[in-house]
């Protein structure tokens, strides 16, 4: 069984192209990997998945632990059994979802206690458990347990909330330690809220820790891009050069484009797949409401250069009145397609990036868009 490992194949500036070996298989990056919360990436076959060219898809503690319960996946083989993907899988430690979605949750040292969104159970997530979950759900990279403070936060509360998630790293590095198999890795989580001062005491205390990988939690939400990348602009320079980086939550495909600029390898987010089924596609000129009346007759498909049966073989007509007409097909193309322009567009980051031609790149996704990449 291959270890997991992170090879730096080539740089533009901080961007960064490289390679992360996992027993599953092998992720290039700077990688996009679709949202499966539940198992499933919504609308999407996992046979579909893969052919967009995702290399990893994201799976939810939260959702997971609550529904079938991680004890059952593993008493069926595990999460890549269960929805029939065979390649590497990333799960979030439940901590965004438990403070966002929960009912009545309880933030002590010891862990949060909560009521589940579906049925009101009682449950108890600490960083040991959510470690457990994870290793039974069978997850390649796995992620501490963390809290994630909103923005804004004053600066004293902020750094009251990064020690103890460092505080749970260290339990939860050492959970894993004692029920992870090998191959297996796990991530810290560099939190500070918009601090520059506590995302780097953050980080050297994860550093010391000694991670796999280390993330960027605690942005996307709702601190705007030039918030964002500014944070990244004084987190990222200082993050280990041999492991990977990975930005939680992001994004948008502007969001994606500076921070790989910024040296972001890795990234997640449910916007294409949420927008698909709402009636949104994403394109080279930015996105488009396929209900809107001027689709209703148009004969062109959404890309007719794409690889991808959604984008190429369909009309924008036809999705307009798929979606109208409340027809499952509809959302299922739409999403489709947007995870295939995510992947086109991290392909092309990864070629740009490795013929040193990231700025020509920048300045024609601007040009096409009209997004500002401050």
């Amino acid at each position: 069984m291959s270890k997991f490992e992170y090879a730096l194949h080539a740089t533009d500036g901080a961007a960064r192209v490289g390679t992360i070996t996992t027993p599953r298989g092998e992720i290039e990056t700077p990688a996009f990997m679709p949202v499966g919360t539940a198992a499933t990436v919504k609308a999407m076959l996992p046979e579909h998945v893969r052919q967009t060219g995702a290399d990893i898809v994201l799976g939810n503690t939260y959702h997971l632990m609550l529904r079938p319960s991680a004890e059952r996946v593993a008493a069926l083989g595990g999460l890549h059994k269960f929805m029939n993907w065979s390649r590497p899988i990333l799960t979030d430690s439940g901590g965004f979802q438990v403070m966002s979605l929960s009912k009545l949750r309880k933030l002590t040292e010891v862990g949060v206690s909560f009521q589940s969104h579906i049925d009101g159970s009682k449950h108890m997530l600490t960083p040991e458990r959510s470690i457990e979950i994870q290793c039974l759900l069978g997850a390649d990279i796995q992620m501490q347990l963390d809290e994630c403070p909103a923005m804004p936060i004053e600066h004293g509360d902020a750094r009251e909330s990064m020690l103890l998630s460092a505080r749970w790293a260290e339990r939860s590095k050492a959970a894993f330690e004692e029920k992870a198999n090998p191959g297996q890795a796990l991530f810290g989580i560099v939190q500070g809220a918009n601090y520059e001062d506590l995302r780097h005491e953050s980080l050297r205390r994860l550093m010391e820790i000694d991670f796999d990988g280390f993330s960027v939690g605690g942005l996307a939400v709702g601190e705007g891009r030039a918030e964002m990348f500014r944070v990244l602009d004084f987190t990222t320079p200082h993050m280990p050069i041999g492991k990977p980086r990975y930005l939680m939550g992001v994004g948008k495909p502007a969001d994606i484009v500076g921070a790989v600029a910024r040296g972001i390898d890795m990234f997640d987010c449910v916007l294409p797949t949420r927008a698909g089924r709402h009636g949104q596609a994403w394109t080279k000129i930015g996105p488009i409401n396929i209900t809107n009346a001027r689709f209703a007759e148009d004969p062109e498909p959404l890309d007719p250069e794409s690889a991808c049966p959604a984008s190429r073989d369909y009309s924008k007509a036809y999705l307009h009145h798929l979606v109208r007409a409340g027809e499952y097909l509809g959302p299922m193309l739409l999403t489709w397609h947007n995870l295939q322009y995510y992947q086109d567009l991290m392909s092309g980051l990864r070629a740009a990036i490795g013929a040193g031609a990231l700025g020509d790149f920048i300045a024609e996704f601007k040009a096409n868009t009209g997004e500002e990449l401050v």
